[in-house]
């Protein structure tokens, strides 16, 4: 595979992508990657005791300004790496014991990625991305993929195009979490409380938003019976986010409080609600090409 013209994600921006980087994600054709490792800091049922082999993908087609992975999604730090490679990689994190082999931000290499997992792996594959995706592209995943992890960021087209330059964020997210769910069904766990299949929803809250955060959660309740919800506090003013002055900050209590208390009020018991004192830098994982 030398080149693609690209229509993967929803920007459909028609990148010739060939050895170097093309179009919106930045990134050429091959899969380029900059760290693949046990990880111990994803939800309990993709954790659990041994890690999640987490294989972080460089470049990114969304480029949120306030990513705490700016190195690798925004300046594209990482290492080019065959298909062959790749699957290489999946196999010696097996065989560090991990539960599941977690691709983190995939989409803009979804080509090389369905061309890794031919044949199938001994364990679950999580699909781990920003929600912004074309049910195409899911569906070309279909088989291949046992566990969707997505964020669900944005509802409004405003908050989506000044944070994330993507108004259409939700009108995208909308069918392509439908998608998931549809292709995996409600969650269900292993004997040993770990996740076989299913999808888990991620939201974060952001700093200014928890209406926005209420109406995401209201959508969740009334539109992805049997998805689980991962509820985010982490938020950190990381990459650009610094020079947008709602986003210079942290969350406050009183926001978190509205937030969490309305997921508990819909009765969305099935998930994980992150602690306000979770946003901390320590959860970020070193990039330095670990594993590849």
């Amino acid at each position: 595979m030398n080149e693609l013209i690209c229509n993967l994600c929803p920007r459909r921006c028609g990148a010739l992508r060939g050895e170097t980087g093309a179009g919106r994600c930045g990134m050429g054709v091959q899969p380029r990657i900059a760290r693949a490792a046990p990880h111990f800091d994803e939800e309990p049922v993709i954790s659990g005791t041994r890690g999640s082999g987490a294989v972080f993908f460089s470049g990114c087609s969304l480029q949120c300004c306030f990513c705490q992975n700016f190195e690798l999604s925004h300046h594209g730090f990482g290492k080019t790496v065959s298909v062959e490679r790749l699957r290489e990689i999946y196999f010696e994190l097996i065989a560090q014991g991990v539960h599941n082999i977690n691709l983190v931000n995939p989409t803009h290499f979804a080509h090389a990625v369905r061309a890794s997992l031919e044949g199938g792996l001994p364990v679950p594959v999580v699909w781990n991305s920003g929600g912004y995706e074309r049910v195409e592209t899911l569906r070309a995943m279909e088989g291949l993929v046992q566990v969707y992890l997505p964020d669900l960021k944005y509802i409004s087209p405003r908050s989506a195009g000044r944070y994330s330059g993507a108004e259409d964020y939700f009108e995208y997210a909308a069918p392509a979490l439908r998608e998931m769910l549809r292709q995996t069904g409600p969650v269900e766990l292993d004997e040993d409380g770990l996740i076989r299949r299913g999808v888990i929803v991620r939201h974060l809250i952001l700093p200014g938003c928890a209406e926005e955060s209420v109406q995401i959660l209201d959508f969740i309740h009334d539109e992805l019976p049997g998805v689980w919800v991962s509820l985010m506090a982490q938020y950190l003013p990381f990459g650009e986010a610094a020079g947008v002055d709602e986003l210079g900050r942290r969350l406050t209590q009183e926001e978190y409080d509205r937030v969490a208390d309305h997921l508990i009020e819909l009765g969305l018991e099935d998930g994980f609600i992150q602690e306000l004192s979770s946003s901390d830098e320590q959860y970020i994982p070193k990039f330095d090409l670990t594993g590849v």
